[in-house]
């Protein structure tokens, strides 16, 4: 396989049955990620499958793209459930039933071998991410350590997550001008999925959290610079460049050992703890919706987890 980098820092593998069909095939198929995909982690996610997909037809041997079958998709996606979670499978299914559609457009194939297979079937009435109560929450804030640059952005990463209801990848996207005051308030502007922009007023914490990051650290004076950015190597200063995902996370596993936390969080939990936490105070599940930029208040009901305390209270009822 050869592989190109794509927008979004991507690397798309051309699989041989690909480049086996000549220059205009592996064209299409790279322009499938580059022109139909635009969320990054969509793209990085369709690729990997898509390519462990077609490595196996080649290795299982099947000639030609075109002779990519149900039977091989199906016998794949089963193989899958061996290992993954139904939502994984199903998001596996759906980027090889995707391609193959991209391809058909564009007559690179006949047909779409995807389309008559099922992947596995699941349902949820609540989601998976961990949540904090709280208490646990405000352990973890009041833990950190606010006289270093680190700490500073820490807890205004965190808080922002918390009181917005932020998705990281909103967050990190952030520029410093992406705060600021408006009707004597501070707000957040935030860049949502599919390009969505939503502003949301700072809860007085969060106000307080993002005011000493940007004063302190110095920042404020860099408009169009990254909201969160990296610590520079050996200084313990914010470098230029923007925080990555994977080091928020592995920076919130950090925080909330350090913290005696002992549940397993990763960045979702602060969404899903603050969105809880406010439907736990009389908050309504239309205006959680609003705020956490849901188009759908079905979405934001996988986050309220309040039922979780009732669970633990009946349980207790089961005395011998």
């Amino acid at each position: 396989m050869s592989g190109l980098m794509l927008t979004g820092s991507v690397t798309a593998q051309v699989p041989v049955l690909v480049s086996h069909a000549g220059e205009r095939a592996s064209v299409r198929f790279l322009e499938f990620f580059t022109a139909s995909i635009r969320n990054a982690n969509t793209r990085r996610a369709y690729a990997r499958a898509v390519n462990e997909f077609l490595t196996w037809c080649q290795a299982v041997g099947v000639p030609d793209l075109g002779a990519v079958a149900p039977l091989h998709v199906a016998s794949w996606i089963e193989l899958q459930t061996q290992t993954l979670a139904a939502p994984s499978v199903k998001q596996r299914l759906a980027a090889i039933r995707h391609l193959f559609d991209w391809l058909v457009v564009g007559q690179v194939v006949p047909h779409n071998p995807a389309a008559s297979v099922r992947g596995p079937s699941h349902s949820a009435r609540s989601g998976k991410t961990p949540v904090l109560d709280p208490s646990e929450a405000r352990q973890l804030l009041d833990s950190l350590d606010i006289s270093t640059p680190a700490g500073l952005r820490d807890r205004a990463l965190i808080g922002l997550m918390v009181f917005s209801f932020a998705r990281v990848g909103a967050a990190l996207s952030m520029k410093v001008e992406d705060v600021y005051t408006q009707h004597r308030r501070l707000w957040v502007r935030l860049r949502e999925k599919g390009g969505k922009q939503h502003t949301m007023p700072c809860h007085h914490l969060l106000e307080e959290y993002l005011h000493a990051y940007l004063v302190q650290t110095g920042i404020d004076s860099d408009p169009k610079g990254p909201l969160f950015r990296t610590i520079g190597r050996g200084t313990g200063q914010l470098s230029p460049t923007v925080l990555p995902q994977a080091n928020a996370h592995a920076m919130v596993r950090r925080r909330a050992l350090a913290a005696g936390l002992k549940t397993l969080i990763g960045n979702h939990t602060f969404r899903a703890t603050g969105i809880t936490a406010y439907l736990k105070n009389g908050g309504t599940l239309e205006n959680a919706a609003a705020m956490a930029n849901h188009s759908s208040t079905r979405t934001t009901q996988l986050y309220d987890r309040r039922s979780d305390g009732v669970s633990l209270d009946e349980v207790e009822r089961i005395q011998l």
